[in-house]
C-alpha cells in the first residue's frame, strides 16, 4: 500500500475481521484492509470489541450480551481464514502486557514474515514488535490529549499510519500528520456525509462499518 492522493482512499473495514462471515464478505468486496478487536481473556486471544463483565457477561456502551450466545473467534481461527491474505489490521484492545508479545508470537509461528497491520491506543504494545520490520504499526489517539502526544511522538518515531476519531482532525492536522507517516485513517465514517468530510480533510483512508460505502470507494478508483 502506497501512499495516496486525496481521492484515492483506503478503505477499511470496521470491525469485520469480528465475525468470520463479515470478514469473508469485506475481503470478498475488496477492501484494503479488514479490522480484527484482538482481546486475552484466560490465556485465549479473542477476536471481539465487547468488553467482559465477570466471566459469563460481555458489554459495549448500552449493548450487554452473554459470551455463550456471542461468536467468539480466536486469532488463529481468523488467521487461518485469511489463509495467507495480508489484509487485516489487528487493533491490540486494553492494557494487558501480555497482549502484545502473544500476539507477535502467534503471527510468527504462523505466518513468519508476512505483512501484517497492528493498531493500538497502547503505544507501548509496538514494542513486541520491533524485531517484526514486516509488521506495519499505525497508532491510534481517540481524543485531543491523546493526538497531542501522538503528534509528538510521531516526530521521533516513524510508522505506518495513524488511525484517528474523524471530529478531532482538521486539514491542517491531516497535513501534519500526513509529513510524518504514510497513512491517516480516519473513523468512524459510516455515512456519505461522513466520507465527504474526510475527503475534505485530506486523509488517505476511512475506517467504516459500512460495506456499500466501502464498495463505493473502490469502485471510483
Amino acid at each position: 500500500m502506497s501512499r495516496n492522493d486525496v481521492g484515492t482512499l483506503l478503505a477499511v473495514a470496521h470491525r469485520a475481521g469480528n465475525n468470520l462471515a463479515d470478514l469473508q464478505a469485506a475481503l470478498a468486496a475488496g477492501v484494503d484492509l479488514v479490522e480484527a478487536d484482538i482481546r486475552l481473556f484466560r490465556g485465549a486471544l479473542e477476536v471481539r470489541h465487547h468488553r467482559t463483565l465477570g466471566p459469563h457477561l460481555l458489554w459495549d456502551k448500552w449493548h450487554l450480551a452473554r459470551r455463550r450466545d456471542t461468536e467468539l473467534p480466536e486469532l488463529r481461527e481468523v488467521l487461518g481464514t485469511l489463509a495467507g491474505d495480508p489484509r487485516v489490521m489487528l487493533d491490540l484492545k486494553g492494557t494487558d502486557a501480555a497482549l502484545a508479545p502473544r500476539v507477535a508470537a502467534l503471527l510468527r509461528e504462523v505466518a513468519p514474515g508476512q505483512p501484517h497491520t497492528v493498531c493500538t491506543k497502547d503505544w507501548r504494545m509496538f514494542a513486541a514488535f520491533q524485531g517484526d520490520p514486516h509488521v506495519r504499526q499505525v497508532f491510534s489517539a481517540s481524543n485531543r490529549a491523546q493526538l497531542n502526544r501522538l503528534r509528538a511522538l510521531l516526530r521521533r518515531h516513524p510508522a505506518f499510519g495513524v488511525s484517528i476519531r474523524q471530529r478531532l482532525l482538521t486539514p491542517a492536522l491531516v497535513a501534519e500528520l500526513r509529513g510524518l507517516v504514510e497513512h491517516v485513517l480516519v473513523w468512524p465514517v459510516d455515512t456519505p456525509e461522513a466520507l465527504d468530510h474526510a475527503r475534505w480533510l485530506g486523509v488517505t483512508g476511512v475506517i467504516s462499518k459500512d460495506l456499500s460505502l466501502l464498495r463505493q470507494i473502490l469502485a471510483a478508483r
